[in-house]
């Protein structure tokens, strides 16, 4: 919506220096200062918490207490091994 505000010149010059320094037009630098002094508008919205669900992963049967990346090792070897198998 467009309107006419007469401001007052201290205003006026400490709304273009903030508009000038923050780089944005004069007309957003109006209208955040105007919503910072409006009531309520500087508390944050009432969100719901974030709640995470969590699951009990049990793992297979053979696998309680296997150091994975002993896991990941070994099968690399025999992924290197087969190739080498492979190339001969």
């Amino acid at each position: 919506m467009r309107t006419t505000v007469t401001l007052d010149d201290d205003l006026a010059t400490q709304l273009q220096d903030l508009s000038a320094r923050l780089r944005k037009p004069f007309k957003e630098v109006i209208n955040d200062a105007i919503r910072k002094g409006l009531p309520g508008a500087g508390k944050p919205p009432k969100i719901k918490p974030f709640k995470v669900k969590s699951w009990n992963l049990q793992l297979r049967p053979g696998y309680e207490g296997v150091n994975y990346n002993t896991l990941n090792e070994e099968l690399l070897i025999e992924e290197y091994l087969e190739k080498e198998r492979r190339s001969k």
